[in-house]
């Protein structure tokens, strides 16, 4: 995985590196010879972080540190005017990658009638894993080389007009089509297949993680960030510690995590233990354990609304030395003053609009130790993120956007040649069969008589029109208009080489283009209950504990 710039080490008051910390992101298990934590204590042992690709480790391990961190980073640069020229002497820290690795890339999301443009930020974290203390601890030694894993996946989207954010997860384990990448460092070529999320990292890198999120989602992304260091610690230290809620008094002995029933403050070693702990929360499982983060994080956010100051200038600072030294950012975020304006950019958004949630999902029918996408819901939750509709429901009713008439003319329908390819399939549906077939003879039945079909696999959430140049718009809008499919569907494209029409997973069957499922409905804005939602505001969130790990 390629990386521009040259790493230095830690300085002197720097904020400390996560094996100083006690951060064993490796094992997930706690030294048999470390001290029993009393309660309210931390317990956690020490130790550097996991070498690469182990296998065995139980599921979710190093998550938390990775994407919050990484959020706090633009919090931090964006809460930090004063020392903005400090900050330029940041800008080696920062490792760059290329934002995307796949053939087929997403076009940006168009603005809005008033010229706002959303933004689509993947937060990853990955399990690298290099650390000859870590496998003196118990790693696995044959993967100490391994290429790492994303282990947290969140993708950011706020608003165009910024009044709201919405923070979907995707758990690690869930199975999805990574699709080709091409690694622009060596030059490695990754076939298509069906896997994890979490491994699409060792295809090329981050860029290809990109590439799997536009293929399963049809969000195109703007930037990703990743990050592999625990600076939470000093962030929680910095601002006082973190009000968390747990409903039963809890002891998770894999994190050390120990609370007395109601609301704690935590911060240092404790709040790594919170965010590490699953065992001790709901079901022990990994869904249980991304929503105490969403909790955490809501609750660093008030904190930092609300007005705490970050005061002390040598903690400031060493902690962004070290959340630069950490990030791996796309080529186009490669800047501190970039980040810096991010920062401000995401700070105009109020509590009360952010919204964190889980992509909705059931068990893999194939493999019971893996999920899949939710039908239905999933598709909601990402349709309503590429339509810039906010999850909690709030969205204002939208004024109709008004699209400029095209620079030219439709062709008469003879003379536009269309190419149709079948885009049903999906990682949770096979394709339809015959329907790029079934639909260009209904091109031809309506005049389109250049209508043809392309075999070559794709696959679209949304049944799309594309055009490469603005002189065939108004012959991309006559497709459009002939099917009965909304102006919204059409769009530029730089991959297409003339009129394309991809039909989606929205259009499995007929030839008349179908009302999207539930429309006119109540809750047609709002995420399904099965997002597991958050609303940044909510004072009241409680972790339930889990009966096996009450004290």
């Amino acid at each position: 995985m390629r990386q521009d710039s040259v790493r230095v080490p830690r300085a002197r008051g720097s904020a400390p590196e996560a094996q100083d910390l006690g951060w064993d992101d490796s094992l997930y298990e706690r030294d048999p010879g470390a001290r029993e934590p009393s309660p309210g204590g931390s317990g956690l042992r020490r130790g550097g972080p996991k070498q690469r690709g182990e296998r065995g480790a139980p599921r979710g391990k190093r998550r938390i540190l990775r994407w919050f961190a990484t959020v706090v980073s633009l919090l931090i640069l964006g809460t930090a005017g004063a020392g903005y020229l400090y900050y330029l002497h940041l800008n080696g820290n920062l490792g760059k990658d290329d934002l995307n690795l796949g053939d087929s890339k997403l076009d940006k999301s168009s603005p809005n009638a008033a010229g706002q443009t959303p933004l689509n930020i993947l937060l990853l974290g990955s399990d690298s894993r290099s650390s000859r203390e870590n496998v003196r601890l118990g790693g696995a030694r044959a993967d100490r080389d391994r290429k790492p894993l994303a282990d947290v996946q969140m993708l950011l989207h706020v608003s165009a007009d910024r009044s709201n954010m919405s923070v979907i997860s995707v758990p690690r384990d869930t199975r999805v089509t990574i699709p080709k990448c091409t690694d622009t460092d060596d030059g490695a070529v990754y076939p298509e297949n069906s896997a994890t999320i979490n491994s699409s990292l060792q295809n090329g890198g981050p860029g290809c993680t990109v590439a799997t999120w536009e293929e399963l989602t049809g969000i195109p992304v703007d930037h990703f960030m990743m990050i592999d260091f625990a600076g939470v610690v000093d962030m929680a230290d910095a601002v006082g510690g973190v009000p968390v809620c747990v409903d039963n008094n809890v002891y998770d002995s894999k994190s050390g995590l120990r609370l007395r029933k109601g609301e704690s403050v935590i911060k240092g070693e404790q709040a790594l233990q919170w965010l590490r702990t699953r065992h001790g929360f709901e079901d022990g499982s990994d869904i249980g354990r991304a929503k105490a983060q969403h909790m955490y994080m809501n609750a660093m956010v008030r904190q930092l609304k609300a007005g705490t100051k970050l005061t002390d200038p040598g903690k400031l600072n060493g902690l962004a030395e070290a959340a630069t030294k950490a990030l791996t950012v796309d080529k186009g975020l490669g800047t501190v003053k970039k980040l810096y304006d991010l920062g401000n950019d995401l700070k105009r958004v109020p509590t009360g609009r952010i919204t964190m949630a889980t992509m909705p999902w059931v068990p893999d029918p194939d493999n019971a130790a893996h999920i899949i996408p939710k039908p239905g819901d999933a598709e909601k939750v990402f349709s309503m993120v590429r339509n810039d509709t906010a999850l909690d429901g709030k969205d204002k009713k939208k004024a109709a956007k008004k699209s400029p008439k095209p620079s030219d003319p439709a062709a008469p329908k003879a003379e536009i040649p269309v190419t149709v390819q079948n885009g049903t399939g999906t990682a949770t549906q096979a394709p339809v069969t015959g329907r790029a077939a079934l639909i260009a003879d209904r091109l031809s039945q309506l005049g389109f008589t250049q209508a043809a079909t392309d075999a070559t696999p794709k696959s679209r959430a949304d049944t799309t029109v594309s055009y490469p140049e603005e002189s065939l718009r108004g012959d991309a809008l006559a497709v459009a208009k002939a099917l009965g499919l909304p102006e919204s569907a059409v769009r530029h494209s730089s991959s297409v080489t003339g009129i394309t029409l991809v039909i989606g997973a929205d259009w499995r069957d007929g030839t008349a283009y179908p009302k999207p499922a539930g429309s006119g409905g109540k809750d047609d804005n709002k995420a399904p209950d099965s997002a597991d939602a958050l609303n940044g505001d909510d004072k009241s969130a409680c972790m339930k504990v889990n009966p096996a790990n009450v004290w």
